[in-house]
């Protein structure tokens, strides 16, 4: 029977090579250095396969998590480069949503401040949405 050395090393280079035919993203990349790590490990004194494989789960999570964390592209810098205008119906509380005129209908809404309230009737600028409520921010807070 094969060593698990040699079976980790396999391993790692089918799941490297997968990633080479089959995009997933680096995943299957990551999970094959993962299995390269685990194969020299093999060789410097972890034997026992449980542990190993353990060790594996737990490398190819922390790389994939850390790849999503530095390879993500960088958020714009202002969240008004998309913005639009849109009308208070009803008074938005700190914390709270109310009713904003959007584009000729009546949207759910939600301040971007939660400490901040603002009047009906009021303009503000839609920066983003959250499934069906729009998060905006008060025009006088852009002019102050």
């Amino acid at each position: 029977m094969p060593s698990f050395t040699l079976i980790w090393l396999i391993a790692g280079a089918v799941l490297c090579l997968m990633e080479l035919f089959l995009p997933s993203a680096f995943i299957a990349f990551l999970m094959g250095i993962s299995a390269f790590v685990v194969a020299l490990l093999s060789q410097v004194g972890l034997r026992s396969l449980w542990l190993q494989v353990l060790v594996w789960l737990l490398l190819s999570t922390v790389l994939v998590v850390l790849s999503r964390r530095f390879l993500q592209p960088r958020r714009r810098k202002s969240k008004l480069q998309d913005a639009v205008i849109a009308e208070t119906l009803t008074e938005i509380l700190a914390g709270k949503t109310g009713r904003v005129l959007y584009e000729g209908n009546s949207w759910q809404a939600r301040c971007d401040d939660d400490k901040l309230g603002i009047a009906p009737h009021q303009r503000v600028y839609v920066v983003r949405r959250e499934g069906t409520t729009l998060i905006v921010i008060p025009e006088n807070l852009l002019h102050s």
